[in-house]
């Protein structure tokens, strides 16, 4: 089993102008030269179940895996389009992500990544996002 690390995730995600910012306690680990971070998003409707999400991280592409009241799966190659899907109770389609910048820059498992993507749906260009990733150590200073 590799060694987990407990982190802070601050997320920012920009789309046309507005930004959305989270910090988020989650887990980072190695496995198979594979860089993973762990964290769980709140519910966005206020219900109990949130959305566990988990991102692979290599050397030249990054995948987001989504389970919970949203399901989806997106990948990220910079220069590429890669196909994805998205479904929540209310919709359900598939996508494909057009990735224009994809920066990975870790020590060890603290770090940031940065990547810019055209999102398209059912063959049309949906929105443009700018998303900055950074895992910092966890705050222990009020451990009980």
């Amino acid at each position: 089993m590799p060694e987990t690390n407990r982190v802070l995730i601050r997320l920012r995600s920009r789309q046309d102008g507005e930004t959305v910012e989270q910090t988020l306690a989650g887990q980072v680990f190695v496995k198979d030269r594979s860089l993973y971070i762990r964290y769980e998003e709140p519910s966005a409707a206020g219900g109990a179940e949130g959305t566990r999400t988990l991102l692979k991280v290599t050397d030249d592409e990054l995948k987001i895996i989504r389970h919970g009241e949203v399901e989806s799966e997106q990948s990220f190659r910079k220069g590429s389009g890669l196909a994805g899907f998205y479904r929540s109770p209310y919709t359900r389609f598939a996508l494909v992500t057009h990735t224009r910048e994809l920066s990975v820059r870790m020590e060890g498992v603290y770090g940031q990544i940065d990547w810019e993507y055209d999102l398209e749906i059912q063959d049309a260009l949906s929105a443009r996002f700018a998303v900055s990733l950074t895992i910092q150590e966890e705050d222990h200073s009020h451990d009980d």
